[in-house]
């Protein structure tokens, strides 16, 4: 009976078809990528997000990609076997734009799993820890992303302001511990809020930030700063960021001293006494915004003391000309290695104690060998440092002493959490195995 109608519907299923089946192949290419990028992830053991992160739940997963799509940070998340999953783990940095773009609910963010625990101090919805008076915001907290340290900066000044005892003759109101985008924002808060307050940074202006590569994009999420509004930036380069910070200063007359370290925070019955190496601060709250990176890792070699020992690249083009020795075997230490060897007139060494670059990603690994192939980047696995000379670098290799001329080392071993200093002011740290 439908025969007489069997040319009207193929005028209408043939195209279907083909779209459906351009659809298939375009899908299960994508899906072939993600597999390969996943293998390689476990290959490499970057399997385990280093701040809050996407957990998926498989039931509730309708496999539709709307979190892929949303993740403005790239291939993070992708589809294989119809389901999402977290294709690049490591490169995960919170966003939490996938959480919101899954129409079921089946994504939730978290902090480690269960294999890799992540200390993160106790912090309240105010930001404020288990020590009355005593505030986080920002990295240290566990969210990585600028925008947010900015806007968890200025919340934290907001509950800061709702303390009693702010406004006493005889003191500060608040001491704000570093001036990264979380203390910057903070500081900015205090001075609209005409709060009495310092701000120390132990490094130069920007924290972080200002340490970051050359041309980095360290942002890409619109933030509001206090006294300067809406910062429209989405994707811009950390000098662009800087420079923008530099002008904000400029115009609201924010004051950071730089170059002090803050040693010791300790308790007094009205609140707080803040000790750098030039002097002793009397205040009611304090608001740590200090990263989660903590003190360079160091070599702990004679010779470490020297100017031309560095634990981070700013800028590949200061070493045109120059023999530079490259320590560690992460990501970071091989970015650094591959981007100098690209500089004219270089002599590059890349030194690891290990066997092989397994904690770095696969792109950077073949940055690496490329670099080798061209004979730009000495590779030296399995070598430790055990002395730098004022031209020289000793390292043990291959089970003996070797000496390479050297003008700058950069040493990329990580950093030491400040652990032991929040708990030396009474500061709760819990771990998270995958949990919220």
């Amino acid at each position: 009976m439908l025969t007489s109608l069997d040319p009207h519907l193929a005028l209408y299923a043939i195209p279907l078809v083909a779209i459906w089946t351009v659809y298939l192949g375009m899908r299960r290419r994508r899906e072939g990528r993600n597999r390969t990028a996943r293998a390689e992830a476990i290959e490499a053991g970057l399997t385990e997000p280093a701040s809050l992160h996407p957990r998926i739940d498989p039931v509730r997963c309708l496999g539709c990609g709307a979190c892929a799509r949303a993740c403005p940070e790239g291939d993070i998340l992708g589809l294989i076997n119809g389901k999402a999953v977290l294709v690049e783990p490591t490169s995960c940095i919170g966003h939490g734009a996938c959480k919101a773009a899954c129409p079921t609910g089946a994504i939730s963010l978290v902090f480690g799993s269960e294999t890799r625990g992540v200390e993160l101090p106790r912090v309240g919805p105010d930001f404020q820890t288990n020590v009355p008076g005593l505030f986080i915001a920002g990295e240290l907290g566990g969210m990585g992303l600028i925008r947010n340290a900015i806007e968890q900066g200025r919340q934290a000044i907001e509950s800061v302001r709702r303390l009693d005892g702010i406004g006493r003759p005889d003191a500060l109101d608040v001491v704000i511990v570093g001036g990264g985008p979380a203390g910057f924002s903070a500081s900015l808060a205090a001075l609209a809020g005409k709060l009495r307050f310092l701000t120390f940074e132990q490094d130069t202006f920007g924290g972080t930030v200002a340490h970051y590569p050359r041309g980095k994009l360290v942002m890409t999420a619109p933030a509001t700063l206090p006294l300067i509004g809406r910062v429209r930036f989405r994707e811009v380069s950390k000098e662009k960021l800087l420079s923008f910070w530099q002008e904000a200063a400029g115009k609201t007359g924010l004051q950071i001293r730089y170059g002090e370290r803050v040693d010791a925070v300790q308790r007094t019955p009205s609140g707080f006494v803040v000790r750098t190496a030039h002097g002793s601060y009397a205040c009611r709250a304090v608001v740590l915004a200090i990263g989660r990176r903590g003190t360079p890792r160091k070599l702990e070699v004679p010779g470490e003391e020297q100017p031309k020992v560095v634990y981070r690249l700013v800028d590949p083009e200061q070493y045109q000309g120059k023999h530079v020795l490259v320590v560690g075997g992460g990501d970071s230490a091989l970015e650094a290695a591959a981007s100098i060897a690209e500089q004219p007139g270089t002599v590059v060494g890349l030194s690891y104690r290990g066997e092989a670059f397994g904690r770095a990603k696969p792109k950077n690994r073949a940055r690496i060998e490329e670099a080798a192939q061209l004979g730009t980047l000495t590779v030296m696995l399995g070598s430790k440092v055990s002395a730098i000379g004022c031209e020289d670098v000793r390292l043990d290799w291959r089970e003996r002493e070797i000496s390479i001329r050297n003008d700058a080392v950069i040493v990329c071993a990580g950093g030491i959490l400040p652990t032991p200093f929040l708990k030396s002011m009474g500061i709760d740290v819990e771990t998270k195995y995958g949990t919220a």
